[in-house]
């Protein structure tokens, strides 16, 4: 990911935080945004940034890592079915 991609990611990933108008945070927002992309790709994903739908999926990841470091919970359903379905469906597509 090069610096205008992570820019774009990091404020997608603030607004659906509420966390907009603030930098304090942009440094571990940054590096969460980092692992998510590492992680989905480690489940077997290739992500291509310029796809909204792939930036989409890192910032949910993202998102929920930092949530889940306050409330423990687990994966939400909803992001397990859009991990799950990005990866059989690139599987299924021979790609």
């Amino acid at each position: 990911m090069n610096q205008e991609q992570i820019a774009g990611l990091l404020d997608s990933m603030k607004l659906d935080l509420g966390m907009l108008n603030t930098t304090s945070y942009d440094d571990r927002f940054t590096q969460l945004l980092q692992v998510s992309y590492e992680q989905i790709q480690a489940e077997g994903a290739t992500l291509n940034l310029d796809v909204i739908s792939d930036c989409n999926l890192i910032v949910m990841y993202a998102s929920w890592l930092w949530r889940k470091r306050a409330s423990g919970e687990g994966m939400p359903r909803m992001l397990r079915y859009a991990l799950n379905n990005r990866v059989i469906g690139e599987k299924a597509n021979g790609q």
